[in-house]
């Protein structure tokens, strides 16, 4: 994990407190990102509409950021954001604000 700016304060916490299980999980992670058959621009687009329609507000400006470094657009993030509108209602709106301060940010 190179830039820890973005990261949440609950993650900080996690690499503190726990980092025995931190690594653990960093390490499922990469082999889990490995195994994807999308490219990584549609994978993390695919993270982001996850995260909004479970309401992880607070891993999204890492994942936005990151997104737009692989090149993903302002309307691709909004997009991606939108994508669970139909399954979840607007419960993801919620993610709106934090993605688009994120993302204009950089």
């Amino acid at each position: 994990m190179s830039d820890m700016s973005n990261v949440s304060n609950a993650f900080h916490t996690f690499i503190k407190e726990a980092p025995e299980q931190q690594q653990i999980w960093m390490e499922t992670v990469k082999r889990l990102g490995a195994s994807s058959k999308l490219d990584p621009k549609t994978e993390e687009l695919a993270y982001i509409a996850v995260l909004a329609a479970t309401r992880m507000e607070s891993g999204l400006s890492f994942h936005v950021k990151h997104a737009k470094s692989l090149g993903a657009t302002r309307e691709e993030i909004i997009s991606a954001i939108l994508v669970g509108l139909p399954a979840v209602g607007n419960t993801v709106i919620q993610s709106l604000p934090v993605a688009i301060k994120a993302y204009d940010e950089i």
